[in-house]
């Protein structure tokens, strides 16, 4: 691991020297590294690495400079893959939501494969008043249901900003939970009830 990491300096300060005399694709050697040098383990696999779709590779490519056309193509497309519940049911265990919101686990090489993932909500999320540790990354979403509201559109908009969060925000940090499968449809129902349940901690 330490042959990878000097191996990684190396290329970046050749990058940033402006005298070098030899062009080299920098992006190409580093993809070459990780199939050289990485291997999978768990569910951490070398393929979440290579294989991205195509929405990655544009925000890969552009992470600052992209247009607005790209954007509203970015949305459009992701918004197309969010699947709603078959059921017509939107809200599950507010309490389950909790224990997702807390659990960090998931997708890591530690963990077995087809294990339960978490979402790790409280790492972005200010959401419950009695839970002090949380990040401010992404919004505060204590009092979620009394400040947006809990009709029809709020629902299916909460629903899917969990499912796929570009497809109102080209590039998001929020991870695509439902369209890469991190959580399943109950784990969503539960986060869902979480925010919009009268009874929840967060609307208290």
């Amino acid at each position: 691991m330490n042959r990878i990491f000097i191996m990684l300096a190396v290329a970046v300060v050749i990058t940033g020297c402006a005298t070098t005399a030899v062009k080299t694709d920098y992006g190409q050697y580093l993809l070459t590294l990780f199939k050289t040098e990485f291997t999978s383990k768990g569910p951490a696999t070398v393929d979440r690495i290579l294989n991205r779709d195509d929405v990655q590779k544009m925000c890969s490519e552009y992470p600052l400079e992209r247009t607005e056309e790209m954007a509203e193509s970015i949305q459009k497309s992701q918004m197309a893959t969010v699947k709603y519940p078959a059921d017509g049911q939107y809200l599950g265990d507010w309490k389950n939501g909790e224990k997702i919101a807390q659990n960090g686990r998931g997708l890591q090489s530690s963990d077995p494969i087809g294990g339960v993932n978490g979402g790790n909500c409280y790492a972005c999320h200010n959401i419950t008043k009695s839970e002090i540790s949380y990040g401010n990354i992404g919004p505060s979403l204590y009092n979620y249901m009394k400040v947006h509201g809990s009709n029809d559109q709020v629902v299916k908009y909460t629903w899917a900003k969990i499912y796929n969060p570009q497809a109102f925000t080209a590039c998001s940090n929020m991870p695509r939970f439902g369209h890469n499968g991190i959580l399943d449809e109950k784990q969503i129902k539960d986060v869902m009830a979480l925010l919009l349940d009268p009874a929840s901690p967060v609307n208290q």
